[in-house]
C-alpha cells in the first residue's frame, strides 16, 4: 500500500522549484556578472600593457620628480594589481573613468556627449540595412536562379568587398563635390549648431521635440550619406543570410504541404517559411547592431561625425588611455545589452525557447 500525498499538496509536488523564471534571472545575473568581470579585466590589462605612461600623460614630460612621485602614489600604481583592479572595477560600477587628458573633462561626460550621435547613426544604418535587406534576400531565395537572385548577390558582394572608406570618400566627392546635392561632413550646419538644447543628444528627436524643424531636416540631409555608407555592409549581410535561411524552409516539406493546399503564394512566403526565419534573424539583426556601433570608426572619420568611434580613436593617437579605456567599456556594455536583448525578443518570436 502506497504513500498518499497529503491533500493540497499534489500540485506542489508537480510544480518546479524554484519557478523556471529564477533560474531563467540566475542565469542572465550570472551571465552579466562574468561578462562584466571580463569586459573590465581585458580593459585594465590594456591599460596596463601600453606603452604610453599613464603619469607622464597627465603630468606631462617636463615635471620633477617629486610631482611624479606624487601622481604615481595619487593613481595607485604603487600598489598590488589585484588591489589595482578591485579599485578599478569600484571605479567603473560609479561611472568614474577618470579625466580626458585630450579634453581635460570627466571622460563620463564626453561619453554622454559623443555616444549618442553614434547611437543615432548606428540606429538609422540598422534600419535601412533591415528594412531593404530582408525583402532583397527574400526576394533572392523566391526567385533562386533568376536576374533578381544574381543582382542581390553582386550587391551582396560589393557591400562585403569595397572599402567603407574608399566608398566614403567617393561618395562625398561626386553627392557634395560635383552633384552638390548633398551636404557634406559634419553633423548639421555650423550657424544651426546650439539652436537645439541636448536632451537626449539624438539630435533628430531633440528638435523634433523642440519643434526646430529647419534643424531636423537639416540633420536628416546629413544623415544620409554616413548612414547610407555605413549600412552597405548591414544591407549585404542581412540579405545574404535572409536568402540562405529563406531557402532553407523553401525547401521543407511544411511549405509543400501549404502549396498542396492551396495557400497564396504570399501566405507561404511571408506567414510560413518568414515566420520561422525570423527567429534566426532578430539575433543576425542583434549583432549586425552591435557591430555597427563598434565598427562605425571609418565612417565617422571620413564624416567628421562626433561619434564615440571617433573620440576613441583621437584619445589612442594622443596616448589618452582613460577616454579609450572608458569608451571601451562603454561598446562593450552595449554590445551585451544588445546581446540580451535578442535573447528576450527570440524568446517572444519562439514559443519553444520559452518553454511552452
Amino acid at each position: 500500500m502506497g504513500l498518499k500525498t497529503p491533500l493540497g499538496l499534489e500540485g506542489m509536488v508537480n510544480k518546479s522549484f524554484p519557478p523556471p523564471i529564477i533560474g531563467q534571472l540566475f542565469r542572465l545575473f550570472s551571465s552579466l556578472i562574468l561578462t562584466f568581470i571580463g569586459l573590465t579585466a581585458i580593459t585594465f590589462i590594456i591599460g596596463r600593457v601600453m606603452p604610453a605612461d599613464p603619469v607622464l600623460a597627465i603630468v606631462g614630460d617636463r615635471a620633477s620628480r617629486e610631482v611624479y612621485d606624487a601622481m604615481y602614489l595619487q593613481m595607485g600604481l604603487d600598489k598590488p594589481l589585484i588591489q589595482q583592479y578591485l579599485i578599478y572595477i569600484s571605479n567603473v560600477v560609479q561611472g568614474d573613468f577618470g579625466k580626458s587628458i585630450m579634453t581635460a573633462r570627466d571622460v563620463l561626460d564626453d561619453l554622454i556627449r559623443f555616444f549618442p550621435a553614434t547611437l543615432e547613426l548606428a540606429t538609422i544604418a540598422t534600419l535601412i540595412g533591415v528594412f531593404i535587406g530582408v525583402p532583397m534576400g527574400v526576394g533572392a531565395a523566391v526567385y533562386q536562379g533568376q536576374w533578381f537572385d544574381h543582382l542581390v548577390r553582386v550587391i551582396g558582394l560589393f557591400g562585403y568587398s569595397v572599402p567603407i572608406f574608399w566608398l566614403g570618400m567617393v561618395a562625398l566627392l561626386i553627392f557634395y563635390g560635383w552633384l552638390d546635392v548633398l551636404p557634406g561632413p559634419g553633423r548639421i550646419e555650423v550657424f544651426y549648431d546650439g539652436l537645439v538644447n541636448p536632451v537626449t543628444g539624438i539630435i533628430l528627436i531633440d528638435s523634433a521635440l523642440q519643434e526646430e524643424w529647419e534643424v531636423f531636416w537639416n540633420a536628416v540631409d546629413h544623415l544620409i550619406l554616413p548612414s547610407t555608407i555605413l549600412a552597405t555592409f548591414a544591407l549585404a549581410y542581412i540579405a545574404r543570410m535572409t536568402r540562405s535561411f529563406m531557402l532553407d524552409q523553401l525547401n521543407q516539406e511544411y511549405i509543400l504541404t501549404a502549396r498542396v493546399k492551396g495557400l497564396k503564394e504570399s501566405s507561404v512566403i511571408w506567414g510560413h517559411a518568414f515566420r520561422n526565419v525570423l527567429v534566426q534573424l532578430i539575433t543576425i539583426i542583434g549583432l549586425t547592431y552591435a557591430s555597427l556601433l563598434e565598427g562605425s570608426v571609418l565612417t565617422e572619420t571620413i564624416f567628421s561625425w562626433p561619434g564615440i568611434g571617433q573620440y576613441i580613436t583621437t584619445s589612442l593617437f594622443n596616448a589618452d588611455m582613460n577616454a579609450v579605456i572608458g569608451g571601451t567599456v562603454v561598446v562593450g556594455i552595449c554590445f551585451v545589452g544588445i546581446n540580451i536583448l535578442s535573447d528576450g525578443l527570440y524568446k517572444l518570436a519562439d514559443p519553444r525557447a520559452r518553454g511552452d
